[in-house]
Formats: C-alpha cells, structure tokens, sequence
C-alpha cells in the first residue's frame, strides 16, 4: 500500500476511498450490499499480502509501477469491445475509439505497413499475448492451410497449445545458447519441407532468456531457399515496448518482415489487468473476416466480449508517459539490468544477458532464494527481470540474499 499524490491511499494501483464509491455504487434505490465481517478480512489479508509480496516480485514481466485512479469512475459502467474496433457495433456501450488511438500508436511503433497511401495493417487489443499468438497463428493457418509452423525449443510453453488446439502441423528447432533461434537448423529444416508453405514463429525476447530472432537472418534463409510462400509472426510479447525505444534495436517488425505482431500491454507499460495488442497485414485479414447479423459487427476477432477496460488502460497509460516517457522507464530498465549484470559477477555469480534485454540469466538460485524471492526457474537457470518497479535498492538486496545463500550451501557441504 502506497500513498498517492493528494494523500490518498493507493489499492491496487487505485485510490482507495474512490474505490469504494465507485465500483461498489449500486443504483439509488437499491441497498447497498454489504460483505459479512468474516469475508471482509479474508479480503483485507488478500491486500495486505500481495502488497507484502510486491518487492519480490522479480522474476516475471510485470511492471507493478502505475496508478489508474483517474479512470475508477468508468467502473460504472458495464462496457464490452465485442466486434472489430474499427467496423462499428449494435453495442454503443464501448470504448472503440480509444482501442483505435492505442493501436494507431502501436502500428508507429511496429512499423506497420502503408498500401496505397492508406494503413495496411488492422489489429485489435487482446486479454494477453496468448490470444495474440493464437490470433497470428489462426490467421497464418487460414493462408495457409496445409503449412508446417517452426517455433524454437525457447519459446513460449503456450505456443505448443496453440498449435494443438488449431491442428496446425508443427516442428521445434533447436535454439542457440543464448536462447536464439538456430538459424541453420532453420535452414536444413525448410529444405526438407521446400514444397509446403512455412509459418515461422519468431520470439522476439524468449521467455527465460529475452533472446530476439533475427527477421532479417529468417527472410534470408527464405529466399536463400526460393520460398516465396511464408508467414512470419512476432512474438513481441516483453520486448515489443523495448526495441521501438532503444538506438540499436534488432530486425523484428512489420519492415523487417513480419506478417503479424503480438505485444503484451501490462508487461513494460503496466496494468493491473491482462491485455495486449496483436496487429497484422491488413491483405492477410481481409481474407478471412466474416459478417455477424447479431452484433452488428465483422468477426475479426478471437474472443466474441472482449474487455473495455484493456484499451482504456492501454491509452491512458500511453497519453500519461507519452514516447518521451516510455524512453525514458525503457532506458532505465536496460540500465538496471546492466547493473545487475555487473554487480552479480561482483559476488561471483555468473550473470548475463542478451542486448537489448531487461532479462538478467544466472544459474538457479538455493532454495532459500526461491522462497523469499518470485523468481522464474527453468531447469538449471533462473532469470531476474529489471521492470520498472525493480530499483537498484532492490537490485542490491536480491544480489545481496543470493550471495549470502550460496556461502551458506559451501559451509555446510565441508562442515
């Protein structure tokens, strides 16, 4: 629990006292509903933990750093997304225009493509960057229906889901040891496939690791290979808020290559709620949308409801920060990551990380570690994430505990 600006108290990223007016307010003539005492404090302890837990929380992409009270009177309101954002609803209850100003803002930071002077690209926001990839893969298998998708063995464990739940055929590449995409194991594979149409899924920014995949390197073996048949997504889930921000970013967006692009929106930007934002060549989409009578709508989406909230996070946290703002927690957070980098092997641990990444890989933690700190494990690597929230005082403190728990392990081995 933190204290905002004007004194109040911050819950959940929220003041507290416009909290309770406004998401508990029930019409006027009707009483006010009341929690039992019992479930009040089960409640109370909920918030008392997750804040006690916020510090620890270092291991995974969410940035704990935000305040949405301005936008708790919305909570009014029962609002809903269904259809495409940009073909109109039956449902005015909406927040349609604010998801086209966040998606017009990250088509600027993707690149996205023009066609006849006009937006060659259509997307929508999503609950994450699951439905994100499944959107990609969906509309890939659409294209092309008898095609092969290669992911490597670093990418996201939801991807293998996705691929099953679509019946898409599928083959993992080995990756590289920084957790990149084996770009020759990419190659000797499409050329034993050459006769069917490839759908490459790319990570950009792996899980435990925040390697990136170089499009450039894929659409070389491409047309290496004369396969002009293909489809690229962009898993751009954490560092699709890093690269458009940095001076030096690696081959990742739509002018690199990419047919369709998805990014997380509560990971660098920060949201209590889930979202993100998946884009695609709008040619690609145009090939599959379908007509709905009953919403007024063109299908275009994954989900039928989707949350009106999402976008209007997203927005208000993009007009709030602004690109000079993002730059700024982007380059703050690269600067955390290279001090943590520095000041693990300066106690010994063997610590690193990709360019461009706020991922810091080292060896996995003692159990002791693992208990105080929210850590990510992956067999024998462990990875600390520098988001926003983390600060050097935290840095020093995680440093300091793994430091002490690996002395601690020695002495007891040779007492």
């Amino acid at each position: 629990m933190r204290s905002s600006e004007n004194g109040g108290l911050i819950l959940c990223g929220f003041a507290s006292e416009d909290a309770r007016r406004y998401i508990f307010r029930t019409p006027v003539n009707t009483p006010r509903p009341k929690l039992p005492a019992d479930d009040q404090r089960k409640l109370d302890a909920l918030h008392t933990r997750l804040s006690g837990l916020r510090r620890y929380y270092v291991g995974y992409p969410c940035n704990e750093d935000f305040d949405f009270s301005e936008l708790l009177p919305f909570f009014e309101f029962a609002i809903n997304n269904v259809g495409d954002p940009f073909g109109g609803s039956n449902i005015p209850l909406n927040t349609h225009e604010f998801e086209r100003e966040v998606l017009a803002d990250f088509a600027e930071f993707t690149h996205a493509p023009k066609e006849n002077g006009k937006d060659g690209w259509w997307g929508y926001v999503t609950s994450g960057g699951t439905e994100g990839n499944m959107y990609g893969l969906y509309v890939a298998r659409e294209l092309f229906p008898e095609g092969i998708c290669y992911f490597s063995e670093d990418t996201h464990y939801s991807v293998a889901k996705v691929l099953r739940l679509q019946h898409t055929r599928n083959i993992m590449l080995k990756s590289q040891q920084n957790g990149e995409l084996d770009y020759t194991d990419l190659r000797e594979t499409l050329r034993i496939h050459r006769d069917v149409p490839p759908i490459i899924f790319a990570n950009i920014g792996t899980t435990m690791k925040g390697a990136v995949d170089s499009l450039a390197k894929i659409r070389a073996v491409l047309d290496d290979l004369a396969i002009t048949n293909s489809y690229i997504h962009a898993d751009a889930a954490l560092s699709g808020m890093i690269l458009p921000f940095v001076e030096r970013p690696q081959s990742w967006n739509f002018a690199a290559g990419a047919d369709s692009i998805a990014i997380s929106g509560h990971k660098m930007l920060g949201s209590p709620l889930p979202s993100g934002v998946v884009l695609a060549r709008k040619s690609h989409v145009d090939r599959i949308a379908r007509s709905i009578e009953y919403i007024g709508a063109l299908d275009t989406t994954i989900a039928g409801s989707r949350s009106a909230f999402g976008p209007l996070f997203l927005w208000y946290r993009l007009r709030t920060l602004g690109r000079e703002g993002i730059t700024k927690m982007v380059r703050g957070s690269l600067e955390r990551a290279a001090y943590a980098v520095e000041a693990l092997r300066a106690r010994g641990i063997d610590a690193w990380r990709n360019e461009n990444s706020v991922t810091v890989v080292f060896p996995r933690p003692p159990e002791a570690v693992m208990k105080k700190w929210i850590i990510a494990p992956k067999r024998g690597i462990g990875h600390l994430i520098t988001m926003p929230h983390v600060t050097k005082d935290i840095v020093d403190e995680f440093v300091a505990d793994f430091a002490a728990s690996i002395a601690a392990e020695k002495k007891s081995r040779t007492s």
